[in-house]
């Protein structure tokens, strides 16, 4: 087993030391790509960036800047200010290469802080515990078990595959091209999700959702921003305290209320249930005109263009009945706002 420890008062030949120009690493340590499965790596303040790849050995390089983003500090500062400041370990454990700054207890960091930071490179099939408490987290081409953490920063994700958590208190999310198991939250952001596939919940206190080509079992979920998206395969449950709904191309089951804003819905093909609601705002809906389907329907008033076959009983505010035969239980529900109804 291979292993590094350092508290940056040594001389070992396997490890390069980098001046700080041109935002080279300080430092930067190789490992054999067959020895790496998993990663732990951790941080105080800056960023991590973890990216797979399918060939090379497994690498680590660490980043230091001083406060505010400076870069001009020397190496001889840097390795002063890291001795005081931080234990930094570059190691690996096993299988498990670890990459972590942890701050030494009562140091008074006055105007001499640092921020350390971390692009680490591995091979694809890695499993991943990934912290930093106020930094963005970067993702990529990675597939396993993927948990990543950040108490304020973004987290950006790119064709991750496996079970993937990702938690940050403020910033935004995105996540693309990823499958399987995603669960991501944020407690104010935004949140984006593009060409995702599996079991996908996204959840904000206060931002935007946006789903793009997004398939399976999905939940997008906030208390205050717009839920809005299209090309939406499979199954969907969509909903916000406060924000608009707004949803293009959808061949799936489909659950979305607002507890004030507007929802707008166009099928290409319903799945197994339709259910909209809201509390004030009014509701858009388009329906395939070729599907069975039972409708209730309700609301202030209800404007509802031919249908075919239909069977039933309807006024001003209620659609009571069946078209094309019956089938997929469709229900919106406006509240006191207006309801408008097509089929294409």
């Amino acid at each position: 087993m291979k292993k590094v420890l350092f508290s940056l008062a040594f001389g070992l030949t396997v490890v390069s030391l980098y001046a700080q120009r041109d935002h080279e690493p300080y430092l930067q340590k190789s490992f054999a790509r067959g020895a790496v499965h998993e990663l732990e790596a951790q941080t105080s303040g800056g960023n991590i960036s973890v990216f797979g790849s399918a060939t090379g050995d497994a690498r680590v390089e660490v980043y230091v800047q001083g406060n505010n983003g400076r870069w001009d500090l020397s190496r001889d500062e840097i390795k002063r200010r890291l001795e005081e400041q931080y234990d930094l370990t570059v190691d690996l454990q096993g299988n498990k290469l670890v990459a972590v700054a942890r701050s030494k207890k009562n140091f008074n960091w006055n105007n001499h802080g640092v921020s350390i930071s971390f692009r680490i490179f591995t091979p694809v099939e890695v499993s991943s515990h990934v912290r930093t408490s106020g930094g963005n987290l970067d993702l990529k081409d990675l597939t396993g078990n993927e948990d990543f953490r950040t108490s304020g920063g973004n987290i950006d994700a790119e064709h991750l595959a496996g079970t993937i958590i990702g938690r940050t208190s403020g910033g935004n999310v995105s996540i693309s091209d990823s499958r399987n198991n995603i669960d991501l939250q944020t407690s104010g952001g935004n949140m984006d999700a593009k060409n995702c596939e599996g079991k996908i919940s996204l959840e904000t206190s206060g931002g935007n959702v946006g789903l793009r080509a997004v398939k399976g079992t999905i939940r997008a979920t906030t208390s205050g921003g717009q839920v809005e998206g299209g090309q939406i395969n499979g199954e969907l449950y969509a909903h916000t305290s406060g924000g608009n709904i707004d949803l293009g191309d959808v061949s799936a089951s489909l659950e979305a209320s607002t507890s004030g804003g507007n929802i707008h819905v166009n099928f290409q093909s319903a799945g197994k249930y339709v259910n909209l609601s809201n509390s004030s705002g009014d509701i858009t809906v388009q329906l395939p005109g070729n599907q069975g389907m039972d409708l209730r329907i309700s609301g202030e008033r209800v404007h509802v263009t031919a249908m075919n076959n239909f069977r039933g009983d309807q006024d001003e505010q209620h659609i009571r009945g069946t078209v094309n035969g019956g089938g997929i239980p469709v229900k919106v529900d406006g509240n006191g706002g207006s309801v408008h109804v097509s089929f294409k």
